[in-house]
């Protein structure tokens, strides 16, 4: 069983890449896209140019390693934390909640001790449902096939 999943750019992405980019995302290097359409807009109204949602079929696989967030937790954070000081991970594909601008804010007050682990949680709210999927390398990439951009 497939599901949908978007990738929002100012380009047509038909042929996703692994890219690594200057700085470091909450779940590392890869190619992202995510099960929530509105948020892949969002994701390329924050492009320079057009807004470009690249729409694709996902078939998850039990050939490779994947790590699951359903919501936010202690293991989320912690793994987020990590990503995003550079420290590697060998999962193919990573699926949770996002560290959104306003929620990286406090991530990096966490990650600099300025604020303690329970006050993050007291202070984090989403003002929206958010989602992201990971595609790590080039086994990940083939779970996803193209099929139509907006």
């Amino acid at each position: 069983m497939s599901d949908m999943v978007y990738h929002g750019s100012n380009v047509e992405v038909s042929k996703p890449k692994i890219i690594q980019n200057g700085f470091y995302k909450d779940f590392g290097y890869g190619f992202y896209c995510t099960k929530l359409e509105k948020q892949a807009i969002r994701w390329a109204k924050t492009k320079k140019g057009s807004t470009i949602v690249s729409r694709y079929s996902y078939t998850p696989s039990n050939q490779l390693k994947v790590l699951s967030f359903p919501e936010m937790s202690d293991e989320w954070l912690d793994f987020v934390v990590d990503c995003r000081r550079g420290i590697e991970h060998d999962y193919d594909i990573v699926e949770g909640p996002m560290a959104d601008d306003q929620i990286w804010n406090f991530v990096e007050q966490f990650m600099e001790g300025i604020i303690p682990r329970s006050a993050f949680w007291e202070i984090v709210k989403f003002k929206y449902p958010t989602h992201q999927i990971l595609f790590r390398n080039e086994a990940a990439l083939k779970t996803i096939s193209f099929d139509s951009v907006k």
